[in-house]
């Protein structure tokens, strides 16, 4: 029998009261598949029209997520501030400069498409804005992990990298940014960039190490986080995208003559060779945790998969591989590259229209669908 929308709910405020900020995930899904679809191998008038709604739809998304946010701080302040102590819901902050760089990125593809070339001081303007939230969440989610959390190596999970990735997001966002700034402003981008992809690329990729150590010790978490094995994927494919998308502008940053200095002119032009053959290795290595991802989502589903917002975990982390894929293809040539691209793009697609279709239902019915594994896999954080 179906239900009234949202009948679950005791009072109309509790949308607000319960909202958190794994919903984000969302627009991070939505926006990566958007930008995927736009660059498919096989380009299409539709497949354009259809990436460029869903971005729209993404940013309408983003909106009402950012309402209900600020309205949770405003409203419910005491509950707000627990947020911060909280071991799994506070490492979801990530998520938001995320999502927003899906919209930020989407501006540049579709944004200059509606509205012309004015648009891109808006872009540039969020930016920044992202970029400060990316560094605000890797230095303060981890303070309060350091010394108000309570952490074990049994309950670690992935959602560690999600505050950390923030920052490589927004380094790669900005190498996608730099070819439509011109003058200092884009050097300054550019630097700025290479800056976060540092502050945020070794941190995670030591959180893989300490994961790796915990998987092999303790053995697979349970079956709520079942998802989140694909957020090893994330700052692989981030990390490769930012040195692609950062090494092609500066080849165009030495072309209009704009670096102060011989020295900043050498470090542009090794910039683009440096990138391609890093971001190959670094390919390489996601495809490995790629096929491990896949293999632990098979033992996962024979043992059975509840549903929760950790499912959105199935679409950004495969989508900025995927874009990484996609992108190498552009700057190689090579028709291995594509053949992948174009798998990973209708995979991605696949995972986002099962995953939304889930959400959708469950959102409509008013289930408050929460960060997973708050208390299954977390008793100690019950309260």
């Amino acid at each position: 029998m179906l239900q009234k929308p949202f009948s679950r709910l005791n009072h109309p405020l509790d949308v607000v009261r319960h909202f958190t900020p794994n919903w984000f995930a969302v627009t991070m899904g939505t926006g990566i598949l958007a930008l995927c679809l736009n660059k498919f191998p096989y380009h299409s008038t539709f497949l354009h029209s259809f990436a460029m709604g869903l971005w729209l739809l993404n940013i309408g998304l983003f909106a009402l997520f950012s309402a209900l946010f600020i309205g949770r701080i405003l409203i419910f302040p005491s509950i707000t501030l627990k947020l911060l102590k909280h071991p799994v819901q506070s490492m979801f902050l990530g998520c938001i400069p995320m999502g927003l760089v899906t919209i930020i990125n989407g501006l540049l593809v579709f944004g200059t498409q509606l509205w012309g070339d004015a648009i891109i001081p808006i872009a540039s303007c969020l930016w920044w804005v992202d970029s400060i939230m990316s560094v605000t969440c890797s230095l303060l989610v981890p303070y309060f992990m350091f010394t108000r959390q309570e952490h074990s190596m049994p309950s670690m999970t992935t959602v560690w990298l999600l505050p950390i990735v923030a920052s490589e997001v927004a380094a790669a966002s900005g190498g996608f940014l730099v070819p439509y700034l011109t003058g200092q402003s884009a050097v300054v981008v550019w630097i700025v960039s290479y800056v976060l992809w540092a502050i945020s690329v070794p941190l995670a990729f030591g959180i893989l190490i300490i994961f790796f150590q915990r998987l092999v010790l303790h053995k697979l978490p349970c079956e709520n986080m079942a998802a989140s094995i694909w957020l090893c994927l994330g700052p692989i494919g981030t990390a490769a995208l930012g040195l692609l998308l950062l090494g092609s502008a500066s080849q165009k940053l030495v072309q209009q003559g704009v670096f102060a200095t011989s020295d900043l002119v050498i470090m542009g032009q090794v910039a683009e060779g440096f990138g391609l053959i890093v971001a190959t290795m670094f390919w390489g290595f996601g495809l490995w945790w790629l096929a491990m991802a896949m293999l632990v989502t098979v033992h996962y589903l024979c043992k059975g998969m509840p549903f929760n917002m950790g499912w959105w975990a199935f679409t950004f982390p495969l989508g900025v591989y995927t874009a990484a894929t996609l992108t190498l293809a552009q700057q190689t040539n090579i028709v291995f590259f594509y053949a992948f691209g174009a798998t990973f793009v209708i995979l991605l697609f696949v995972f986002w229209a099962i995953v939304a279709a889930r959400t959708l239902h469950g959102g409509y019915h008013g289930h408050l669908i929460q960060a997973p594994c708050l208390v299954e896999c977390h008793p100690e954080v019950a309260s």
